[in-house]
């Protein structure tokens, strides 16, 4: 799957440590590269010492939320692509996370379903 010897990292920020978990292993099994955060503060100290090729983010989390992640991300990459997972989307979700730089964006509801997982994230990596 990776001709270039390098894998597609993704940075996941998800506090539901079982989510996160599940979401890693299977990312791992189809060729991703993962980081896992706990919360947007720790994924933003994670962006900062590396490069991701995208975010899968959550919306409600600790320290730093999921908008608030993409916003701080996307100030140096606008063009960074962006998966959401959330079940509390508010209804301006795009409009609010879209001006946010001009990156690729899916929203998934929760209950998330890995395959449809797994479609955003390369349709964006895609478009990207």
């Amino acid at each position: 799957m990776t001709g270039h010897g390098d894998c597609n990292s993704i940075l996941v920020a998800e506090d539901d440590a079982l989510l996160a978990e599940t979401v890693n292993e299977f990312l791992t099994q189809e060729g991703f590269c993962v980081a896992v955060s706990p919360d947007g503060q720790e994924a933003l100290e994670t962006a900062s010492r590396k490069k991701f090729a995208a975010l899968l983010t959550d919306l409600r989390m600790p320290r730093l939320d999921g908008t608030a992640l993409v916003r701080r991300l996307r100030e140096n990459r606008p063009e960074l692509p962006v998966v959401v997972m959330t079940g509390f989307a508010p209804t301006d979700w795009r409009s609010t996370l879209q001006q946010e730089g001009e990156g690729p964006l899916v929203l998934l509801s929760k209950p998330i379903r890995l395959k449809n997982l797994l479609s955003a994230l390369r349709e964006v990596l895609g478009a990207a």
